[in-house]
Formats: C-alpha cells, sequence, structure tokens
C-alpha cells in the first residue's frame, strides 16, 4: 500500500482539503478556509502545516477566539450548512476562548471544526505552560470544557488516531441532524510527530446530503389531520432556509391558503409581501401571527425547535383541542409538543404534502381574516418607520426604516442580541431567502461583526450590514481589524442608546428597575444614573481602519447609509438614537415571556411585577 509520510498537522490538512459535500448534484468544498490565531500550542504543527500547504487550505488570520468562530458559524449559515470553515488556536486561553462560539454553533445547528491545541500527551515535563493540573484524573485539560458544547470531540493522543477521529468529524459536520461544532483536540508534540499515512486517506471524499421523504402512513396521517383542520397555522423555522425550501413552502401556502408564521430562524421563508406571510410568532411576534397562533386548532412547525420565544413560554398556542404537526429532518424535534411527526427534509416533506393536499384550501373568510390582520400591522411598521422631521434625531425604528429605505433584495441584515432582535422580527420586511440573518439561538452579543465577514466572504457580491449597539460593540470589535487587513468590506451600523437597551426594558418590567443596565456615571447614591459615558465608539472604530460616517439626523442617516452601501470599503455608519419616551417605537410584545420575578420583595416595582407574573405564567400549558 502506498503511503506518505507527514506530520499530523500535515496530514490533517491535507485530508481537509479533499472533503466536499454533494446536494442536489451541486459540490462544493466542506472545509472551505482555516481561521487561526497561532501559540506555542499549534505555531509548530497546524500553523506550519498550514504555510507548507502552500494555499490549498485557505488561512484566515483573527483577533480573537469566539469571533473567528463566529465568522465561520456565519460562512456556514450562508452557505446553507454545505460548506462549514475550521479554528485553529493554542492550547489555554485561546482553546477555552472558543467555548461561546461552540455553544453558538451546536445550539443554532451549524457547522465549525474546532482545532485546538492541547497538553503534550507524551508529558516529557508536567505540567507545562498554562496547563490545568487535575488532581484526580491526569488525562484531562482545559479543552474538556469543548465537550458539553461539541456535537463530536476527540482528542488525537496518537497519530493513527487521526484517521478515525477525522472521519467521525467529517461525518458530524455533514450530517443535517447531527451538525453543530465538532472538535478535534491536538497534542502539540502529536501535532508535529512524523507518520506513513496511506494514500487512500487523502482521496477526494464526498459527503452526500440526502433528502428523506415522509413514510407515507405518516404523510396520510398529516394530510388528514390538515383537511380536518379550520384554522391550521404554519411556523416557518430555519430549517426551511438550510434546506432551501422556500419554493416548497410557498407553492404549499400558495394551493391551501395557509398562514405562514416565522420564527427569528425562519423569518423570510416568504417574501414579506406574500399574502399569506404575517411575520415573526412568539414574544418578539406580530399582532396578527400570535392572535392566529391563539385560535389554531393546528400548528405545523416546519424545521423549528419551538424554543420559548416561539411558544411564548408555553402560553402562545391556546386553543383548547389544538394539535400539532411537525416536519423536521431530526426526530427529536418532530416529535415535539406531542406532535405527529414527519421526520423528513424540509423541502421534500413539504412537496409531498403539497401533493398530498391537492384541491384542498382553507375557508375563504380565513384568507380574509388574516389578510384583513396583516394590513392592519404593515400600517403599524410604516408608523414606526415613518420620520417626518428630517432634521430629528432617529429613534431605533427610524434607523430600520431608514436602512429599508436603502438596502435591496440581495443586502443582508445581521444582528444577534439587544433590543434590535426585537424590533427586526417584528418589523423587517424581508425580500429574500438570506436577507434576514438573526442568531437567536444563543442571542450571543459579539456575533454581528465576525459574522457578517464570514458571510462576505461566502457571498462577495452581497452587501452585508452587521446592526450592533453600543453594549454589542464594546464586546468584540476586533474583527474590523480583519475586515479592513482582508479588504472585506462589510457596513456596520452602531446604534448607541448608552447601555442594555433590551434588559433595561426587561429589567423595568420585571420589577428590576433597570437596575446595572445603562452606560452612565455613578451618582452619590450610588446608581448609575448620571451622565452617559464620553465615549466615542465611532472614533474607536476609526482608530481601527473603518471609514466612519457620522449621522446626527434622519436626514444624515439616510445619506450615511447609501454612502455606506456604495463603498468598496469596511465603513461603519455611527448614529445615536433618540430613545425618549415620545420617539417611535415598535409596538409591544404580543406574547408573553417567563422571566421569574422575586415571590417576595419590598420594593414596590417588584411586588406589582409578580402580580403580572403570576396572572401570565396561569395559561401556561403542557401540550401531550
Amino acid at each position: 500500500m502506498s503511503t506518505r509520510r507527514l506530520t499530523v498537522a500535515q496530514a490533517l490538512v491535507e485530508f481537509l482539503t479533499h472533503q466536499y459535500t454533494e446536494r442536489d448534484g451541486r459540490r462544493q468544498r466542506l472545509i472551505g478556509a482555516c481561521w487561526g490565531i497561532f501559540g506555542h500550542g499549534n505555531v509548530a504543527g497546524v500553523g506550519q502545516a498550514l504555510l507548507e500547504s502552500e494555499g490549498a487550505l485557505p488561512y484566515l488570520q483573527g483577533r480573537n477566539e469566539q469571533a473567528m468562530v463566529h465568522a465561520a458559524v456565519g460562512h456556514a449559515r450562508q452557505h446553507d450548512r454545505l460548506s462549514a470553515h475550521a479554528v485553529t488556536t493554542s492550547i489555554g486561553p485561546g482553546a477555552t476562548n472558543l467555548v461561546t462560539g461552540a455553544a453558538l454553533a451546536t445550539i443554532n445547528r451549524l457547522p465549525v471544526l474546532l482545532l485546538p491545541g492541547d497538553v503534550f500527551a507524551t508529558r516529557p515535563a508536567d505540567p507545562v505552560l498554562q496547563q490545568l493540573e487535575v488532581p484526580y484524573a491526569g488525562d484531562v485539560s482545559v479543552n474538556d470544557c469543548l465537550r458539553p458544547v461539541s456535537r463530536y470531540f476527540d482528542r488525537v493522543t496518537r497519530p493513527e488516531a487521526l484517521i478515525p477521529a477525522a472521519l467521525q468529524a467529517m461525518r458530524v459536520l455533514a450530517d443535517p441532524v447531527e451538525t453543530g461544532a465538532v472538535t478535534l483536540a491536538l497534542p502539540q508534540d502529536v501535532q508535529a510527530e512524523a507518520h506513513d499515512w496511506p494514500e487512500e486517506f487523502f482521496a477526494d471524499r464526498v459527503w452526500h446530503i440526502d433528502r428523506p421523504a415522509p413514510d407515507p402512513r405518516a404523510l396520510a396521517a398529516a394530510a388528514a389531520a390538515v383537511r380536518a383542520a379550520r384554522r391550521p397555522l404554519i411556523v416557518a423555522g430555519g430549517g426551511i432556509h438550510h434546506s432551501a425550501a422556500e419554493d416548497a413552502l410557498r407553492a404549499l401556502a400558495d394551493a391551501t391558503g395557509i398562514p405562514v408564521a416565522s420564527t427569528q430562524a425562519g423569518k423570510g421563508s416568504l417574501r414579506h409581501d406574500h399574502p399569506a406571510d404575517i411575520g415573526g410568532i412568539g414574544h418578539t411576534g406580530t399582532a396578527v401571527a400570535d392572535e392566529l397562533a391563539r385560535t389554531a386548532d393546528l400548528v405545523i412547525g416546519v424545521g423549528t425547535r419551538y424554543t420559548d420565544f416561539t411558544t411564548a413560554s408555553a402560553t402562545l398556542f391556546a386553543h383548547p383541542g389544538v394539535r400539532f404537526l411537525n416536519l423536521n429532518i431530526a426526530s427529536f424535534d418532530a416529535h415535539k409538543l406531542g406532535a405527529l411527526s414527519l421526520v423528513a427534509d424540509a423541502r421534500t416533506g413539504l412537496e409531498a404534502l403539497t401533493r398530498e393536499l391537492a384541491g384542498h384550501r382553507v375557508e375563504e373568510s380565513y384568507e380574509a381574516e388574516y389578510r384583513t390582520g396583516k394590513a392592519r400591522w404593515e400600517e403599524l411598521v410604516d408608523a414606526a418607520y415613518a420620520a417626518p422631521d428630517p432634521a430629528a434625531r432617529p429613534s431605533q425604528t427610524q434607523v430600520l426604516g431608514a436602512l429599508d429605505a436603502v438596502v435591496g433584495d440581495d443586502d443582508v441584515v445581521i444582528n444577534a442580541a439587544g433590543s434590535l432582535p426585537g424590533d427586526l422580527h417584528k418589523l423587517w420586511r424581508a425580500r429574500s431567502r438570506r436577507q434576514y440573518h438573526l442568531e437567536y439561538g444563543y442571542s450571543c452579543m459579539g456575533y454581528e461583526i465576525p459574522a457578517a465577514i464570514g458571510v462576505r466572504l461566502a457571498a462577495p457580491d452581497r452587501p452585508v450590514w452587521a446592526l450592533v449597539g453600543d453594549g454589542t460593540y464594546l464586546m468584540m470589535p476586533t474583527e474590523l481589524v480583519t475586515a479592513v487587513q482582508e479588504g472585506i468590506n462589510i457596513n456596520v451600523v452602531l446604534v448607541q442608546n448608552h447601555g442594555y437597551a433590551s434588559i433595561g426594558g426587561l429589567s423595568q418590567q420585571v420589577g428590576g428597575e433597570r437596575f446595572g443596565t445603562a452606560y452612565r456615571f455613578r451618582r452619590e447614591d450610588g446608581t448609575y444614573t448620571g451622565d452617559p459615558l464620553p465615549v466615542d465608539l465611532a472614533a474607536n472604530a476609526a482608530s481601527l481602519g473603518m471609514d466612519v460616517l457620522r449621522a446626527a439626523t434622519v436626514a444624515e442617516l439616510r445619506e450615511a447609509l447609501a454612502t455606506a452601501r456604495a463603498s468598496d470599503r469596511p465603513t461603519c455608519v455611527y448614529v445615536e438614537t433618540d430613545t425618549g419616551a415620545g420617539a417611535p417605537a415598535a409596538p409591544g410584545a404580543q406574547a408573553w415571556w417567563d422571566v421569574p420575578v422575586a415571590e417576595t420583595a419590598t420594593r414596590p416595582a417588584a411586588r406589582a411585577a409578580r402580580e403580572s407574573y403570576e396572572r401570565e405564567a396561569a395559561a401556561r400549558r403542557h401540550h401531550l
């Protein structure tokens, strides 16, 4: 058998360049590039191997390990999970910095390959720099923190162990049910050790992504349930996008007239102007979607995990006889809420259900009801976006209105945390399948900027917008340097509202009186209620190499956004928003979210909040 003598790191890099996915006859690289920050745990191993590969596996230089994972996740999502990036770090803080990004990837079911260095397998000296000593176990390192947030984890302590570990890693990354963060921990001495590798290890390998069809019996039962329902409602989740099932969903809605509400991950499954699209559902949903959810007798979930925001903490689906029909490629999700389950690919399942329902349509009165509700909600969106005084400071919803007027169908709008996800889910008018990019499985502050880089790398011809508040920006602006270095012309809309606006509002609601949520000086009483801090985040972005446009008014904002979109350089639009009581804002929450309130308290705000909490919680139910 022919062999090749390479180090473990060289063999891994060579192996990764020969891995492909194929779906619907389209083949692409499974591992498109490798992000890396080098230290003593990987510089002489994976670092040297990437150098020796001479670009066969492209290298991308990052500034923060967590941010590199976020960039990889953004890339994978834009590629419908068919292509991923690797991320390599040293042992120690570089490796543990991966944990947050790994949790985000796994929770959102998005593939990323993590290659952290590890302590010496041969233990020539013990302990070594940055080694965690565990008195009861000699084989534990800080990388074990990655086990619970990885869909697959292996520590390659011998060269020959790389072959099965690498193959298992690729299997999990390419599997639409199992995918998430995959970790191969690489002891630094093993990385540099040479071994004779069989040539077939480096042969091109294609991981075929199948589209499993639903079981005929389950399909017949599903169609019977739909035909029997008077008020069916589709809940479109992220699985619609991952499966590229948007056309199949539209065909089902066109044929049957069933309305479609969307989760954060599923928004854009239908264009905003499709007659059956009724917008977001749940705590951050629209009034029409949530009212239909309360009265639905059949809820058809497609590619959704049914998180608490979607179900309004198990209070939203209130019809006494409500039943659930779940179409999901993962059996775990298909069986939630005691549902009739269709375990299948979203596109294949929707197409089969549409055929099975041939000739069936909901009553005209039901269509008229939700279309009227949709029109009423659009009027509220128009009011929130409207900015009659171009010389005024914009509110946050007016910022979204100005952006809505600038973007085209191909633009991608990215957000993850703060008050913006709620406003976007209610108000944003998604125009294409990947325009709306909300990371709300982990809702991780700091995701937006690196994810924008990953999306732009995946879709270089699409304008990309990272929407960040000041709190999120301060968490992780580091990858602005990467965007400047690589000439990746992302657009960052930096909204200054002097603190954690979302949690401030939540704190007020649950009796916390906005404690610790504002970015302000202390007063003599110790509270953070003084003047806003004199920070200049626009100057900070400029210092990192960004082109910065400051917008003090609605008119200046509109001009700045248009300039940014036309620019070929990374650009930041900085705007301080009007947060006053009279400023235009998104409609309030249309459904509840369970955040427990102090059961006993002396402060009136907390006591009042507890009374409200107990009223809302009484509506919670288990669907069995």
